[in-house]
């Protein structure tokens, strides 16, 4: 079984904590039949590596990702637009395998596109300049220069008015819908038959017009505890306690 799953936005502290376990359990739960694990981005609210040092907390979820991957399960982790900064660690000594560009190959014999989201399709345009400052190498290496203690805390009070600027809203209420426009257009031209995003925050399987493809965003585990499951046939999205959100079959 593969399993996806994406935007936990996980925080140090006793929110972060019940949230973390949560999580962990999930894990401990799916590894018994888990050939992979993708991660989506947005696993940490918060992420920045510097040269000896990483971000307080998370390392139950941490180390339990790295017992993941000395059991030989593939680890896959895409940074998204909030724990993009990694250079080494989460590789070096977690075991995670980091793609830091978009994945579009098969998995158990079919085609997916693999992304977190943020900055494809149209619009969006103050998000995708913001994320071309904060993927350039002088901003990334001034960031570097600021003390740990200063430039976590400026960071998690920049996630937290991104999160209360960007509330919860169903499909089909932004205009346009980029990822889904993003999707809709690539399936046009390319057989691809999952594609499979975080970000949205919000969970949904959408068959895309005119093609094979099916439309996948994973939700988040701040409201809906939800991921997907690929067994080779099927697709499914459904969350921690069995409710299932959408399928492919």
């Amino acid at each position: 079984m593969i399993y996806f799953a994406s935007d936990f936005h996980l925080v140090p502290g006793r929110t972060g904590r019940s949230q973390e376990a949560r999580i962990v359990e999930w894990l401990e739960r799916i590894q018994s039949d888990a050939q992979a694990l993708y991660l989506l981005g947005d696993v940490f609210d918060f992420w920045f590596e510097y040269r000896h040092v990483v971000p307080k907390g998370q390392v139950r979820l941490l180390g339990k990702l790295a017992e993941l991957s000395d059991r030989g399960i593939a680890v896959h982790f895409f940074p998204g637009n909030h724990d993009q900064w990694t250079y080494g660690y989460l590789e070096e000594e977690v075991g995670l395998q980091v793609h830091k560009e978009p994945y579009l190959g098969p998995i158990l014999g079919e085609l997916f596109y693999l992304h977190h989201g943020d900055g494809i399709g149209p619009g969006d345009v103050a998000h995708k300049w913001t994320q071309r400052v904060f993927r350039n190498p002088f901003a990334r290496r001034a960031f570097r220069w600021l003390h740990p203690d200063i430039g976590v805390a400026l960071a998690r009070k920049w996630s937290e008015k991104s999160r209360k600027a960007h509330p919860y809203r169903p499909f089909g209420s932004l205009n346009p819908e980029s990822q889904w426009e993003f999707a809709r257009q690539h399936a046009l031209q390319h057989p691809v038959r999952y594609y499979v995003f975080g970000h949205r925050h919000w969970p949904l399987i959408k068959h895309i017009p005119d093609s094979k493809a099916y439309y996948i965003n994973l939700g988040d585990w701040m409201r809906f505890n939800t991921y997907g499951k690929y067994d080779g046939r099927c697709f499914v999205l459904l969350d921690v306690k069995g409710k299932i959100y959408g399928t492919t079959q």
